[in-house]
C-alpha cells in the first residue's frame, strides 16, 4: 500500500498511544485544538484507502486500518529488537 508521509504520521500518532496506553487504539483526535492538527490531506488519503472513518475532530480507525496499525506496530517492535505482537 502505498501512502504519504502525511497519512503515515496520523497511523504513527495511533500506534504512539498504543505504545503508551498497552491498549488497541481504535480512535484519534484529528484536531486537539491546541495547535496539534493533522494533515487535511493525510486524513483523506486514510478516509479514501478505507483505513478511517472521519466524524468531526476525531477518526476512527476501521478495521483494515487496525490491521496496518497492528503491521505499524509490529514493525517498530522488530526494528528495535522486541518483537511482541499485541493483537
Amino acid at each position: 500500500m502505498q501512502m504519504s508521509d502525511e497519512a503515515r504520521s496520523i497511523l504513527v500518532f495511533a500506534a504512539y498511544h498504543e505504545l503508551l496506553a498497552g491498549d488497541p487504539v481504535k480512535e484519534v483526535v484529528l484536531d486537539d485544538g491546541a495547535g496539534h492538527k493533522a494533515s487535511a490531506k493525510g486524513q483523506q488519503e486514510l478516509a479514501d484507502a478505507g483505513l478511517i472513518s472521519i466524524n468531526g475532530e476525531r477518526a476512527h480507525i476501521t478495521e483494515d486500518g487496525e490491521q496496518v496499525l497492528a503491521s505499524l506496530l509490529n514493525a517498530i517492535r522488530s526494528a528495535t529488537g522486541d518483537y511482541e505482537a499485541k493483537r
